[in-house]
């Protein structure tokens, strides 16, 4: 342990696998901000798309923002979008060959995806709700596979 009690984690004596994450959340918007969403008349642009764009940047820079994370070079991230009953669903997947898992990355994809709906609707209505966000699924690693509800 070092004198601060913080550390990176050495992940150089482990393999190199398949390492794959899914991580979900919601935006709940209010009801003229979500029909603005649906109908594609929010001021600043397409929500869904620019969210998407910055859910697949944050995963790739996760290792920028949160301060212990490894560099990894990520094979794929896939951010979706879906609009059900006044909610922005969201659910990232990442997938990396590497020596430590991707959940991090997924959580900021997520995280990145709901704060960008936010801010593109605030203009509209700010008690936007950012929630939910949670693994779903981990695959890979020394610790094996996690699904949600099979605990």
């Amino acid at each position: 342990m070092t004198a601060h009690g913080i550390r990176m984690i050495d992940v150089g004596d482990k393999d190199v696998t398949l390492r794959e994450a899914v991580v979900s959340g919601a935006v709940i918007l209010g009801e003229k901000a979500f029909a603005a969403v649906v109908a594609g008349e929010c001021p600043k642009g397409d929500v869904l798309t620019a969210a998407r764009l910055a859910g697949i940047q944050a995963a790739k820079r996760t290792w920028e923002i949160i301060p212990l994370c490894h560099p990894l070079p990520l094979d794929y991230v896939d951010v979706t979008l879906s609009l059900r009953d006044g909610r922005v669903e969201i659910v990232a997947r990442v997938r990396a060959r590497a020596r430590t898992g991707v959940e991090m990355e997924g959580f900021a994809a997520v995280s990145g995806a709901a704060l960008t709906v936010y801010d593109m609707t605030k203009g509209i209505d700010r008690a936007g709700e950012i929630t939910d966000i949670r693994l779903e699924e981990k695959r890979g690693g020394k610790s094996g596979d996690y699904v949600r509800g099979d605990e």
